[in-house]
């Protein structure tokens, strides 16, 4: 609700300043339901409305101040290129208002750098499907937000899931030309169900500092593109518990608008790196949340979508909101639909393009956002302490060393097996005893398991790791030149010819294991 506030005289106070731009002239005036933003040449201002609402409360001059500073204070680790300042409009001697002078403050406004619209990621999304490389970006940007975010309490967080449930079905219930009732029934129920079996997950996660003060709203829309990387930006300020959460149900809002926009590759590539490079989920246990964060941030877009149909007085846009609102509410609902998780092994001496091809196929595997990509070549970084493009010693290749890498990710699938999520196991498996006991730890939580081999000629591959830069693989062409001398034993995986490059590999890998 608004409030009687008068805050006519800054705005217009803002909508009046000279640009000092000649390129951008003009001031461009964006309302939104909690912000007016005034973008004038290089610089944008932003000014907190005098409303109130159940999640924000702005009906003051020092309330307004107060979320100016926060949102400085929650946006510069993440975001420096573009917040500036907290900084008030005064009203000097003369009667006339200036910015941050020296007059008594009569409205606050959050001063930034202006950037451009295109270079938001949902208009990129819209364009084109994103390169690796930025997806790769996308996941370091999350980690990094993650490592520096604040540490909250778990019990806290469950709480606000609960409340969360139950308000979104009291608003789904409000728009029954848009959600049928049994299948608001049926994703409340089960969203209930699933929820109270993570409790003891997510308290523990609380327990072992990985529910932090988050971003709080991470989707494409508020991630910019800035001299080639992406950049976090508009962060949750007005609620502490709004942004706090479970570090993966802040990575969730992203894989879900990814997965929403259809961008299966980046958001799967994104959810891999971000596990891959993440110093706080050192394990897999947290994937058993995933589908329920995942439910949970397309439920609340629904509803969101739903309520700004029904004020929209514009036949054609009113039209799009309830379209994405029951798209939304769709995602939702298959979010939570059970799925048998599969385990793909993919095998073959290095340079074969393992990784390659797992990365190609782990989009089109499982339940959203896709297969976990789980590589012998990450996990030796890992256990030495190492980043992935840091050479580790001889040592880390014994026969010994390398027991404890497969071990490890034994383990690891395992979880994301258990967890109902599917995985592909990137490895060598020249041991006939390795790749028999992967298809039993398949067979061990009921999962469908399909080996690949790939095979390329000894030159192709010689060409092909020495070609390598910026991988986890430490090999050369002298491994591979050893390893053409292993006894395979008897392959009983399906062989994939994968020498005539990645686009032919990974069709004939999609036929072995009927993939459109």
């Amino acid at each position: 609700m608004a409030h009687a506030s008068d805050q006519t005289e800054a705005l217009n106070f803002l909508n009046a300043l000279p640009a000092r731009d000649p390129a951008r002239p003009d001031v461009m005036r964006i309302d939104t339901h909690a912000n007016v933003v005034f973008l004038a040449g290089a610089l944008a201002y932003k000014v907190k409305r005098a409303v109130t609402f159940p999640f924000l409360d702005y009906s003051t001059l020092a309330l307004r101040k107060a979320a100016c500073e926060a949102e400085i204070t929650v946006n510069q680790p993440n975001a420096p290129q573009i917040y500036r300042r907290a900084i008030p409009i005064t009203r000097e001697e003369d009667g006339r208002l200036a910015l941050n002078g020296q007059g008594t403050p009569v409205e606050w406004t959050v001063e930034m750098n202006r950037f451009h619209r295109t270079d938001e990621l949902d208009m990129m999304a819209a364009d084109a499907l994103f390169p690796d490389t930025l997806s790769n970006d996308l996941a370091a940007m999350m980690v990094t937000a993650h490592d520096g975010a604040p540490l909250r309490n778990g019990a806290g967080f469950f709480a606000e899931l609960e409340s969360y449930v139950e308000q979104n079905e009291a608003a789904f219930r409000e728009f029954p030309e848009l959600f049928a009732s049994e299948d608001v029934r049926h994703l409340t129920e089960t969203a209930r169900t699933v929820l109270a079996s993570l409790k003891a997950l997510i308290l523990k996660r609380g327990e072992t500092g990985l529910v932090r003060r988050c971003h709080g709203d991470a989707h494409l829309r508020n991630i910019v593109l800035l001299e080639g990387k992406p950049v976090l930006f508009d962060a949750v300020e007005f609620s502490d518990a709004i942004a706090t959460g479970d570090v993966l149900y802040d990575l969730a809002f992203l894989l879900m608008d990814l997965w929403e926009r259809g961008q299966p590759r980046a958001a799967n590539r994104v959810f891999n790196r971000y596990l891959d490079q993440s110093r706080l989920e050192h394990g897999t246990d947290g994937l058993a949340a995933l589908p329920f964060y995942l439910m949970m941030r397309a439920a609340i877009r629904a509803k969101i979508a739903a309520s700004a149909a029904a004020n929209q007085t514009d036949p054609d846009e009113r039209q799009r909101q309830e379209d994405q609102a029951r798209a939304y509410f769709g995602y939702a609902c298959r979010f939570l639909e059970p799925s048998r998780p599969d385990l793909l092994a993919i095998g073959g001496l290095s340079g074969t393009g393992k990784t390659t091809l797992a990365y190609s196929l782990a989009p089109d595997l499982g339940r959203a956002p896709g297969a976990r990509v789980l590589r012998t070549d990450v996990m030796r970084k890992r256990l030495y302490g190492l980043t992935e493009t840091e050479k580790a010693p001889e040592a880390a290749y014994t026969k010994e060393a390398s027991a404890k890498v497969y071990e490890a990710l034994d383990s690891g699938i395992q979880n994301v097996l258990a967890a109902g999520h599917s995985a592909i196991y990137d490895a060598v498996f020249a041991d006939p005893a390795e790749r028999e006991k992967i298809e039993a730890v398949a067979h061990a939580v009921e999962a469908a398991f399909t080996g690949l081999w790939l095979e390329a000629p000894p030159d192709t591959l010689r060409t092909r790791v020495e070609a390598r830069s910026g991988d986890a693989s430490d090999a050369t062409a002298h491994v591979v030149d050893t390893q053409l001398t292993y006894d395979l034993g008897r392959l009983t995986w399906a062989r994939i010819d994968a020498g005539n490059g990645p686009e032919e590999t990974a069709n004939r890998a999609r036929s072995v294991l009927k993939l459109s």
